[in-house]
């Protein structure tokens, strides 16, 4: 199995109204935004679309409410993020029924399984459906780490396409590469070691402050690509203090705040997440605004 999986992928939010409840016309909304930026493909219901807040039947809602409205645009995928390895390959099977392009597997949720039981919890999972996977490696976030050697154990299954790297540690894209050759498309998961990533190798980048910033976003992915590194250096320090909001367990509060505060989203999450307040909201709004005020003019044409 193959896929073309490359670019920018955002981490899509998922838009709620006021009371909590699912937002589909505004969630739908602001994809188009980013897809009007020309990102390269979208993630739902990853950790910044709170996955893990939402109830089963409204995950298939909103992938069923994006899968139609992109229309095979751009590739759609869904992350499987549930608390058994049986639930896992179930939402996998009614995702791929739904008509998701693929699946971004993480290990399962709250019990930190050791690398037998995680390999055996990917390798059941990819079973579950006949849809190409990108394995999500966060064990920051998560608790449980896929190390380039188990990796390099799970290339034998052709529906394992690509890796989301987000151990925060830039020195895995090598260890990986040197492990699994080109056996795998690699995608940077951590939004300010993007830069290093791509020149190390990576050929993605699964984002989070693209749905603030989408138009920024793809200049700087330009610029890298086409080899313009003074310029996308650049952008890039312009764009580090925002980045770093990626890297904090507050990340979905952050990045809805910015997207608020640009004007194509909404701060509302979902609880036991709250909105910020206090002296955090004005520290975070005080890097957005900055950001706003200084953005790359480029990024207007680009």
């Amino acid at each position: 199995m193959t896929s073309a999986w490359r670019g920018v992928f955002p981490a899509a939010t998922t838009q709620f109204q006021s009371d909590q409840s699912l937002d589909l016309k505004a969630t739908l909304r602001h994809l188009d935004r980013m897809i009007e930026a020309g990102v390269h493909g979208m993630i739902m219901l990853g950790t910044v679309g709170e996955n893990c807040s939402l109830e089963y039947a409204e995950k298939l809602e909103v992938l069923k409410a994006t899968v139609e409205h992109i229309g095979g645009r751009i590739p759609v995928l869904t992350g499987v993020a549930e608390y058994t390895t049986s639930l896992g390959c179930r939402f996998a099977a009614d995702a791929q029924k739904v008509g998701v392009d693929g699946l971004m597997v993480l290990p399962a949720m709250v019990y930190k399984s050791d690398p037998r039981e995680t390999i055996a919890h990917f390798r059941t999972v990819a079973r579950a459906s006949d849809l190409p996977i990108m394995i999500y490696n966060n064990p920051v976030t998560y608790g449980v780490d896929l190390k380039p050697e188990m990796m390099a154990d799970l290339g034998d299954e052709s529906r394992f396409v690509a890796i989301k790297e987000s151990s925060d540690d830039v020195r895995r894209i090598t260890d990986v590469k040197n492990a699994c050759g080109s056996r795998y498309a690699l995608f940077c998961g951590v939004d300010d070691l993007v830069l290093e990533s791509l020149l190390l190798g990576a050929t993605g980048w699964i984002s989070g402050l693209v749905n603030a910033f989408p138009a920024e976003n793809r200049l700087l992915w330009d610029l890298a690509v086409s080899g313009r590194w003074e310029e996308a250096v650049a952008v890039y320090r312009w764009y580090m203090p925002l980045l770093h909001l990626d890297t904090h367990v507050k990340l979905v509060q952050y990045i809805k705040l910015a997207e608020q505060e640009c004007g194509i989203g909404s701060e509302t999450v979902r609880a036991p997440r709250l909105p910020l307040v206090g002296e955090e909201r004005e520290r975070v709004l005080a890097v957005i605004r900055k950001g706003i005020a200084e953005r790359p003019k480029s990024a207007a044409t680009a």
